[in-house]
This record gives structure tokens, sequence and C-alpha cells, in this order.
């Protein structure tokens, strides 16, 4: 749920991040969803290392030829403009330790979060929460049967630049939509914790 919050709440979002998959500027974000799409439909067709030779052969060419053609200008028109990339050739590519050392803590913290979730629910802590993680295990094996992993992660991208902008324009129609699967979701997931003693057990628990 908190992941969802997210994804759909443009405040919680990094600008950056926020900027692109809300569209805020169609060229920017048409180049990275378009660049991302390429990839990812080429590794459908040859290998992982095929696709990463071929597109840093295209990067080299492109950087090779654009870099002959501003020397031949310069020496034709005699000035002394310097290595045309030049600023990306100073800019500190360093990763700063203090946000590796945060980024590294924040995901010990999900990853520790996962396992324990995990573990609550192959172990049947709670009987209805097993019961629906175990339906969803079954719902992905059908998945499974119809996309391969890559197919998945192709859907994956398109969703993450489609569905938030989605939202946003028809928030409040989205919002009722939900709202009312949510309450009939609490309202069979209360009854069936009702008519099982182990349900009852578990919440019990919970409560003292």
């Amino acid at each position: 749920m908190d992941t969802e919050a997210i994804w759909f709440n443009p405040q919680r979002m990094h600008p950056q991040v926020e900027a692109l998959v809300y569209w805020r500027d169609p060229k920017k974000s048409g180049i990275v969803f378009g660049g991302v799409m390429v990839v990812l439909l080429s590794l459908t067709f040859f290998s992982f290392i095929s696709v990463v030779a071929n597109l840093s052969l295209l990067a080299l060419a492109a950087t090779f030829c654009f870099r002959v053609y501003k020397s031949v200008q310069q020496v034709i028109q005699k000035t002394s403009d310097g290595h045309p990339f030049k600023e990306i050739l100073e800019m500190d590519l360093a990763l700063p330790a203090e946000k590796v050392r945060t980024t590294s803590d924040l995901a010990v913290t999900h990853i520790n979060a996962v396992v324990s979730e995990l573990r609550r629910l192959f172990l049947v802590e709670d009987f209805v929460d097993s019961i629906k993680f175990g339906f969803c295990l079954w719902m992905l094996t059908y998945l499974g049967s119809w996309f391969n992993g890559m197919t998945l992660i192709i859907l994956g991208v398109v969703g993450l630049f489609t569905l938030p902008k989605v939202y946003e324009t028809n928030k409040v129609v989205i919002d009722e939509k939900i709202a009312l699967v949510s309450g009939k979701i609490n309202e069979i997931t209360a009854k069936v914790k009702a008519a099982i003693p182990i349900g009852k057990k578990a919440e019990e628990k919970k409560e003292q």
C-alpha cells in the first residue's frame, strides 16, 4: 500500500522521477520511455551481451564522429574551443559515501521487512492473510504461463509511464471505485475471519 501511495502521490516522489512518470516535460519523458522500451524490446530478441555491445558501439561511433567533426571544424575556423565533451569529462561522477550508506541502510530495512512478512505468511501466523497470499501465488502461476519475465517488465514500464498520469487525470472517479472495492474486500475478509476460529485467535493476539 505504501508503494502504491508513493507512485500515485507526486508529492512523495523524487522531483526528477515525478517529472518523468507524470510527463511534466513530454519531450524528456518521451526520450526516456522510448529509450527504455528500445532496450527492453531488443532484449526480447537478442542476448543481453549483444544488446549492451551494440548499444555501446553505437554510442562510441556517435561520440567519435562528433569528436572528429568538432576537431575538423576547429581547424577550418582556426578556433581553440577545446574538447567538445570537456564539461562531461570534468564532471564529478564519484558516488557520495553518505548517500551510498543511506541507500544501503534503506535497502536493508526493506529487505528485513519483506523477509519478516514472508515468514509470517508462509508460517500461517494469520490464517486469512496466508489464504490471500496463497491465492495471489496461484494467480501468479497463471500469469507466468501467459507471459515471460521480460514481457512483465515491459508491461511494468508501460504501466509506470501511463497509470500515474491516468490516475492524476481521473483521480475522483478512480478513488470512488477503489473505495467501493476496498469496502467489499474488507467486508468479505471480516466475515471470513469471524467464521474461522484461527482467524479470531490471531486477532486476539494482535490486540493483546
